[in-house]
């Protein structure tokens, strides 16, 4: 049925045909195994002699029901997500369980939802109807399968489900040329899930793209200060940064900031008095006032922060497969004699941060629990003790405690002479808002603004800290956020919604500033290194906003919209190759839609299609 709704565009052939139902077969098969794999487990365990008592007919109704629910709603959502988008599930699929708010109130909009759910609990109650008359449910309440033979059966089963997952992946239906007989020849629920585990959307497929030689030509045109002297292949950007004079070497504390938006700031026109200690170090540091976060959540900071890179369609690089031993951040520093820390309250299992820092050069300190295949190859690890915290929650140890983590870490390094770069993310603006009692004066769990006074608070005491130590005063220390506290608005990409604050505090010799430049997450280091005088190679897209050839712009994104920010125009590539440019009226949610120019566009394509490129074929690696 998908494959008529393709028509003449699936270009099938007979042969073509046979191996659409061959791979179709296949996968179903997977999924079918997947549902049957709990259920064969609870049989070869239960005692015959509870095959026909009640409590196993309703368990086996009920399982019976919700798993052919499941198929019916994958059965006919599949007709409207093709009707869309031309393809299986996919990650626009899972980000629709992301933003589940949204998606409903659209489906309720769009289609009459109430009838569609009876309509499907009907169809499963009418399956369950003909099974039962069947004798299907009377075969199994009625058997007396001995434990050898049940034995062989969910053996089977189970050796067949971890074949599927060891060695069947969805990319296996993506051999043809035509993509129409690839997406058909998947299932839903496989791609689905397939979908989840590898947190992409593939450009190429769904997004405008430029020839791959002049997209890389428009890239380096804008990535060019200067004398700037590309090395490599055609399809690279890898080039050496030259800046003169002579370079420093202090040790830089990163500390990202938890969902930390502009206009909490009293700098940027809030008048509640919740930072008084960051409006304070403002005054004293090199301050932007005009940056962007790349995307709306921690991964996709943390990706901008270390990688430098335009965030690719989908979820972040953090929690993708494949992103070990990129050319990140840590790589300039450890290449400077630097040792590089990942500081994190939680357990860093979560997102993948300990897996993603921990094959990235940086040593994990976390406050324990999991670990995750690969984390112990690079990666050496320290449990902050419970003696060493006074406040927990469910996303981990309050501020105070993680930055006196911070403190005993730079304590041993500076004992040792090793000069040290460490990224702290921190976790107490986070619902559900609570923070030790006693510090400010707005009761703990009370709501985001107490969040945020005692996020300011914690600050306050880490500068008052770390001024007592020896080695304050050849440290850097950077404020900065991983995005805006929210991002919802009415636009599909709300600017605004993506000022965030950042502060370069207690460097040598050139603060305060103001850079009024408007520039993105990405460029935070290449501009730190350029005051720095440093030398050094790279192929992330950062640039130094300092320089004269600099030219303002910024991305800014969610999963599947890719926004190119310069000055007040803002394009959003979207998928189904669909373009818009509109005006923004700057600093409000006001978009105008206006035609598209030439030239901006080929710039967005340029930067996101380049970026996806070299992910996918290894152009990241160090």
């Amino acid at each position: 049925m998908l494959l008529i709704q393709a028509g003449p565009k699936s270009d099938l052939g007979l042969l073509s045909l046979f191996k659409v139902y061959g791979k179709g077969l296949v996968f179903d098969t997977a999924v079918a195994l997947y549902f049957c794999t709990i259920y064969a487990i609870y049989l070869l365990f239960l005692p015959r002699r509870w095959n026909n008592t009640l409590a196993n007919r309703i368990i086996t109704y009920t399982c019976f029901f919700i798993v052919v629910l499941i198929i019916m709603f994958s059965f006919f959502a599949e007709f409207v997500f093709w009707g869309e988008f031309e393809s299986r599930f996919n990650f626009i699929a899972v980000d629709y369980l992301v933003y589940t708010f949204e998606v409903i109130n659209n489906i309720n909009q769009s289609y009459p939802l109430p009838w569609l759910i009876s309509g499907m609990v009907l169809l499963t109650l009418l399956v369950g109807f003909i099974f039962n008359k069947l004798n299907l449910f009377k075969l199994s309440f009625d058997s007396d399968t001995r434990i050898a033979t049940r034995l062989q059966i969910s053996g089977a089963v189970l050796l067949g489900t971890l074949g599927s997952f060891f060695f069947i992946s969805n990319s296996w239906g993506d051999t043809s040329s035509n993509r129409y007989r690839n997406e058909a020849s998947k299932a839903g629920i496989f791609s689905f899930f397939a979908a989840f585990r590898n947190n992409e959307l593939n450009y190429y497929d769904f997004y405008v793209r430029e020839n791959e030689q002049v997209a890389f030509n428009t890239m380096k045109e804008q990535l060019t200060d200067g004398e700037t002297k590309f090395r490599g292949k055609t399809e690279s950007i890898r080039r050496t940064i030259t800046n003169p004079g002579t370079a420093q070497q202090p040790n830089v504390i990163m500390v990202t900031i938890e969902s930390f938006s502009a206009d909490f700031m009293h700098h940027f026109g809030n008048g509640n008095n919740l930072t008084p200690v960051l409006d304070s170090l403002a005054d004293k540091s090199i301050l932007f006032t005009n940056m962007y976060a790349t995307g709306t959540r921690t991964v996709r900071g943390m990706e901008a922060l270390t990688l430098c890179v335009p965030p690719t369609p989908g979820n972040s690089i953090v929690r993708r497969a494949d992103n070990a031993h990129l050319y990140n951040v840590s790589t300039i520093f450890r290449n400077a004699g630097y040792v590089s820390g990942f500081f994190y309250g939680g357990d860093g299992y979560f997102d993948n941060m300990n897996n993603f820092f921990g094959n990235n050069g940086f040593a994990i300190t976390d406050r324990g629990g999991r670990m995750v295949p690969g984390e112990s190859l690079k990666a050496s690890r320290t449990i902050i003790p419970d003696s060493n915290v006074h406040f927990e929650n469910a996303w981990g140890i309050s501020d105070e405690d993680l930055y006196d983590a911070v403190i005993r870490d730079a304590d041993k390094k500076f004992s040792e002479q090793k000069p040290f770069f460490d990224f702290v993310m921190t976790t107490s603006n986070h619902r559900p808002y609570t923070y030790p009692e006693g510090k400010i004066d707005i009761p703990s769990g009370s709501g985001r603004d107490g969040a945020v006074k005692y996020t300011d608070y914690a600050i306050g005491q880490f500068i008052k800290k770390l001024q007592s130590k020896p080695w304050f005063a050849n440290t850097v220390v950077i404020f900065v956020a991983d995005h805006c506290a929210s991002s919802a608005g009415k636009n599909e990409i709300n600017v605004d919604k993506y000022h965030i604050p950042c502060m370069i505090y207690n460097f040598k010799g050139d603060a305060p500033k103001e850079i009024g430049i408007q520039c993105s997450q990405i460029d935070l280091f290449a501009t730190l290194f350029g005051l720095m005088n440093w030398k050094y190679e790279t192929n992330w897209y950062g640039k130094n906003v300092l320089q004269p050839a600099y030219s303002p712009r910024a991305w800014v994104a969610t999963y599947q919209k890719l926004g190119y920010l310069q000055n007040d125009s803002l394009v959003v590539l979207s998928p189904q190759q669909q373009t818009a440019t509109y005006r923004w009226k700057v600093g409000t949610e006001e978009q105008q839609l206006i035609p598209n120019n030439k030239l901006l566009l080929q710039k967005a394509v340029s930067s996101y299609q380049t970026a996806y490129y070299l992910y996918k074929n290894g152009g990241m690696k160090e």
